[in-house]
């Protein structure tokens, strides 16, 4: 049973002189390798999406909803965020 499948990809020349430019330079093996790197290091980014909307987001969107108290208005935002921008400078 094969493991693989093979694939025609379009991409734009500047995608495509990259993947050719990782090849040329040793980074890579093979095109295939670059483009295969690229879906894994997509995979882990959106595994990591995935878990902060899990573990951080969902959870204090059920907080705020329990008790809307704990909200900030847009205005107290700018204002912390203006401040924050002073202390900077």
């Amino acid at each position: 049973m094969r493991t693989t499948q093979q694939m025609s990809i379009t991409l734009p020349n500047e995608m495509a002189d990259v993947v050719k430019s990782k090849v040329k330079t040793g980074e890579y093996a093979s095109e295939s390798e670059v483009i295969r790197d690229g879906l894994r290091a997509l995979m882990a980014r959106d595994r990591a999406v995935e878990g902060w909307l899990h573990n951080q987001i969902g959870p204090a969107y059920d907080a705020l909803k329990a008790d809307p108290s704990r909200a900030v208005t847009v205005d107290a935002v700018r204002a912390r965020l203006a401040s924050e921008l002073a202390k900077s400078r």
